[in-house]
């Protein structure tokens, strides 16, 4: 891994966190495809926990990458026929995507664990870097993220990570604070209000250097990560 990401520049690195119960027929995971397609297409190297859901929908953008918006409807569409990891045909469905249409040009990295045995680790990352650590693996995930984190709606895990990449941020650890951008304004401000508690806690001085983004429009995440990726000063990123 180390060795793929040295001749990347770091702050095309740009993770996408979120549910690994998304399933492929919800309104969200569609977004998150066309989001990390569009990411992809200019330049970043997408990168995940490389499980189902989010996840899985994050390396599908990156591998339909360069393909029409018709094309990636249509893969969709055929994924849509096992919309979760639990239903026969999940693999399948991905292989038969990946066979329809190859994928030579773009890249993505996955980064799942061998802890989580209900997680299946989806094939349409194109690179995969396995860990048997689940503390290391998100902590890594969050590490070479450099260009920025976009977190869709999710449970206890993406939840940590966020605060974990909060804290990561208000120290300057890596010597930049990375975007966080809570993608979904509902999820993010009533049902899980995470981005309204660190609004309250920057506003008041207990967190500092945060990049906050709340936004609904995936052309606003867009611009947002790509903004600060043209802005970014690889000279203060620590090696």
């Amino acid at each position: 891994m180390r060795t793929f990401l040295h001749y990347i520049p770091r702050q095309n690195v740009i993770g996408i966190m979120g549910g690994h119960g998304l399933t492929r027929t919800s309104d969200k995971y569609r977004e998150v495809v066309f989001l990390s397609k569009r990411l992809t297409e200019g330049g970043a190297l997408m990168i995940s926990g490389g499980g189902p859901g989010a996840m899985e929908a994050t390396h599908l953008g990156a591998w339909m990458a360069g393909r029409t918006d018709e094309e990636t409807d249509e893969a969709l569409r055929i994924m849509s026929a096992a919309p979760s990891f639990n239903d026969e045909g999940w693999i399948d469905t991905q292989m038969e995507v990946m066979n329809r249409w190859r994928q030579e040009e773009f890249r993505s990295l996955g980064i799942p664990t061998w802890t989580y045995g209900h997680e299946p680790p989806t094939l349409l990352a194109t690179h995969i870097a396995k860990f048997f650590d689940n503390s290391i693996r998100e902590d890594i995930i969050l590490s070479i993220a450099i260009g920025g984190l976009v977190f869709a709606p999710g449970s206890a895990g993406t939840l940590q990570e966020a605060f974990q990449e909060a804290v990561q941020n208000h120290y300057l650890s890596l010597g930049i604070s990375s975007p966080m951008v809570f993608f979904g304004r509902d999820f993010w401000t009533n049902q899980v209000p995470v981005y309204t508690l660190m609004r309250y806690l920057m506003d008041n001085g207990n967190y500092r250097n945060l990049r906050l983004t709340l936004s609904d429009d995936p052309r606003e995440i867009v611009a947002t990560l790509e903004s600060f990726r043209a802005s970014c000063d690889i000279e203060k990123i620590t090696p």
